[in-house]
């Protein structure tokens, strides 16, 4: 990614990924906490930071958020501030992995195994010969599918090598072709997650006594995961995933992060989550206060956000603003709707991006939003808009608008307000007469 000091560069520079480790001096921008949560110093994920440096501290995060609202760049950059003082994460992202429509949660203590020996190979690890035979013994023994064949031949040639290098790319090879399988073939797939299932205790046994090694080998450093794009699951295949199995996903010795939907926050089964898991919430960035009056500091830091990324002469007058105020705070749609109009300024030839430009962008934006409502909704909907932001009652109507993103969740007090362009929406079809912007 580059700075787009020109129209044609802001199409990359607005791409909806996360940053990366290696883009992180040049574009990440400091101090959006204190606009998130209206404290500086209160900070989820510092103290998600400060808990993996602390081995006396509890392992296991939920971290809760809207889709778009940061929490990739801002794990990415605690990752890059944690392997600064020498400690060794690995980022999963699932939804590259796995595919998020078929997903339980023995996939994840499959990609967990994975994750710790791509620790332990890096580190170079002295992990005993015996436990890298209990892993591949424990995917071919009692397997009656094609598997059992594949890995008894990787089980052979960890028992034949003698260098630690030969023995981990052997194991690593076997968890490609597990990942491969997971994905891809049903018949198998099932055979992995019955071994977990009917073995958790025996995996869980395996996984921490590799996790100990590396812990060991580092100075008392545990390894860090983290597991990326579980808030897009859908409500019931979330608790699917963790519900069931809470004590078990809780339960490593070493920390795990794991992203989890912001609605299911208000599912009643949630508070027992919280029994096992340490739970964070990272809020969007608030661009107006709960009376509806525009929040200029908030408002400000999203422009130096955009500032990091791009000359704001690309913009013409007002038009950054006029993006920031309908996007309500959500960089994801902020981003979209900037990249969607310099794309049309380029095909009209213009060196800027216009009003037009923009209104045009949120046009479509605003369609996507409001197919996600059926008009049963619109009361809700209403009501939250005409004041009842902090105690909503229909739960489960909350839950889905916010998974919508149709809802948005601030901070500061834990209050909610309707997507500006959902607003914009209910003005034209009459619904809502007032003046307010």
């Amino acid at each position: 990614m580059r700075y787009a000091t020109q129209l044609s560069e802001m199409i990359n520079a607005f791409s909806p990924a996360p940053l990366q480790i290696e883009q992180m001096n040049k574009f990440y921008c400091e101090d959006t906490m204190e606009y998130r949560t209206s404290d500086k110093y209160n900070s989820p994920i510092e103290d998600i930071f400060d808990s993996c440096q602390n081995k006396e501290e509890y392992a296991a995060f939920l971290l809760l958020g809207h889709r778009g609202c940061g929490k990739s760049t801002e794990l990415n950059r605690m990752s890059e501030r944690l392997v600064d003082k020498g400690y060794y994460v690995k980022t999963v992202h699932c939804g590259m992995d796995l595919d998020l429509f078929n997903i339980v949660h023995s996939d994840l203590f499959i990609l967990m195994g994975e994750a710790l020996l791509q620790i332990a190979q890096k580190l170079q690890c002295k992990i005993e010969k015996k436990v890298l035979e209990q892993i591949t013994t424990f995917w071919y023994e009692g397997t009656e599918t094609v598997i059992s064949q594949e890995a008894e031949e990787l089980c052979a040639e960890v028992g034949a090598s003698v260098e630690l290098k030969g023995i981990f790319t052997n194991i690593l090879t076997l968890f490609g072709k597990i990942k491969t399988d997971l994905k891809f073939n049903e018949e198998t797939r099932r055979e992995y997650r019955r071994k977990i299932n009917v073995r958790t205790s025996e995996w869980i046994e395996i996984l921490s006594l590799v996790s100990e090694e590396i812990t060991k080998q580092t100075e008392g450093k545990r390894p860090i995961i983290i597991f990326e794009d579980l808030d897009k699951l859908n409500p019931e295949d979330a608790w699917k995933v963790f519900y069931n199995y809470v004590s078990s996903l809780s339960g490593m010795k070493f920390p795990v992060i794991y992203t989890f939907p912001i609605g299911l926050s208000y599912d009643a089964r949630f508070s027992a989550m919280e029994s096992y898991f340490v739970t964070k919430t990272l809020p969007m960035i608030k661009i107006e206060t709960i009376t509806g009056q525009p929040f200029q500091d908030g408002i400000d830091i999203i422009c130096k956000i955009v500032e990091k990324r791009a000359k704001l002469e690309l913009f013409e007058a007002d038009v950054l603003k006029n993006l920031i105020q309908y996007t309500g705070g959500s960089l994801r749609d902020l981003f979209y709707t900037i990249n969607s109009s310099a794309k049309r300024a380029l095909r009209r030839n213009s060196e800027t991006i216009s009003m037009e430009d923009a209104e045009r962008a949120l046009e479509e934006l605003k369609t996507n939003l409001t197919r996600r409502i059926e008009e049963k909704e619109y009361d809700f909907l209403l009501n939250i808009y005409n004041g009842n932001k902090e105690r909503i009652e229909n739960k489960e109507m909350l839950l889905e608008m916010l998974q919508a993103s149709v809802v948005l969740e601030y901070n500061g007090k834990r209050w909610h307000n309707v997507h500006p362009l959902v607003i914009k929406f209910f003005k034209e079809q009459g619904l809502i007469t007032d003046d307010r912007e």
